[in-house]
């Protein structure tokens, strides 16, 4: 039987590297890998479905599973993981000095369901001091005007979204039209180093540590998506794509954990990623895939996208990934 022809999006990402260049090989599927940033990838994949596999925002993922009839299906694998406390920017001439003083502010977002802002509003509701129906939203583009929403939305009353297309948010920033902007992407102004925006939580790496240490929840942000009909016609692909990612993946810690040569050009890289793997993953398996290292971050995260509006219902991890990923074989 001839191998199914299949395309993949996605980030350029060293865990997903042999994957994409083709020295990894899923089974049975002839992959065509295509690599864009990834609000082009979110943008393609969700508004037109231009190829059957997908990298995609968590929460936009989550939106378009909790549908009636969703168009697509998940593998739960995991390619993007951020703390998002870093994502905060206000003026740097502004009093504003701590989470708590977001409460009565105007705070831009570019999009309801971007997974980052749907982590930070969920802390800043919960722990920061400013809850949901505190605050006025504004969403827009951040560094562009005209970004649109892209998922369907089912935002509570007493929460004020206003969507704004003929200015960036960076710009009403500077002008005094906002108080802060929560972005995954930092503003450009930003990276400027011009001096104007700087971060709210400048020690943002400490504060990140111990939100982990305390709830752990390390965010996940994007996952990987299969269209429905694809999966359908073919449910086999769902389990050898995630044995391709898991390959691929052991590859890239054969590289960061290989003392022989510098395959990556920073010192005692090795004592980091030892460090990182005891401190965040704790259970053995580094970067883990499948549910059940990651329940505590996704029965959280789908709290927030329930709390938010995010998805149409309570979701649970189950709902979110087709069940052949589930559960695995033993020998």
């Amino acid at each position: 039987m001839a191998n199914l022809s299949l395309t993949l999006a996605m980030e350029d990402y060293d865990h997903v590297r042999d994957l994409m260049s083709g020295e990894i090989s899923p089974k049975g599927i002839d992959l065509t890998c295509l690599n864009f940033q990834v609000e082009e990838t979110f943008f393609r994949f969700a508004n037109a479905y231009e190829w059957e596999i997908s990298e995609l925002s968590l929460a936009k993922f989550c939106s378009l599973r909790s549908q009636k009839n969703p168009t697509i299906v998940g593998i739960p694998v995991f390619i993007s993981r951020m703390f998002r406390h870093s994502a905060f920017y206000i003026r740097n001439d502004e009093k504003i000095e701590k989470s708590s003083d977001l409460k009565g502010c105007r705070i831009g977002v570019p999009e309801w369901t971007q997974t980052a802002t749907v982590y930070a509003r969920g802390w800043l509701h919960h722990e920061g001091g400013a809850k949901l129906d505190e605050v006025e939203w504004v969403q827009g583009g951040v560094n562009q005007p005209g970004r649109l929403e892209m998922g369907k939305t089912n935002v509570p009353s007493g929460i004020n979204i206003t969507p704004v297309t003929d200015k960036s948010l960076s710009n009403m920033l500077l002008d005094g039209e906002l108080d802060a902007i929560i972005s995954a992407r930092p503003p450009d102004v930003f990276l400027s180093n011009d001096g104007r925006i700087k971060r709210l939580m400048q020690n943002y790496r400490e504060v990140e540590l111990e939100y982990f240490r305390r709830s752990g929840v390390y965010p996940i942000m994007h996952t990987v998506a299969i269209k429905r009909d694809v999966y359908e016609k073919n449910p086999w692909i769902a389990v050898n794509l995630m044995s391709a990612f898991e390959s691929s993946k052991k590859r890239m810690i054969e590289r960061m954990t290989d003392i022989n040569v510098s395959r990556i050009p920073l010192p005692w890289l090795t004592d980091t990623f030892e460090a990182a793997k005891a401190e965040f993953f704790s259970g053995g398996d580094y970067w883990p895939y499948g549910i059940e290292g990651s329940r505590k971050t996704l029965d959280t995260f789908l709290n927030y996208c329930d709390e938010q509006g995010v998805t149409n219902k309570k979701m649970t991890p189950e709902e979110l990934f087709v069940t052949e990923t589930l559960q695995s074989f033993k020998v």
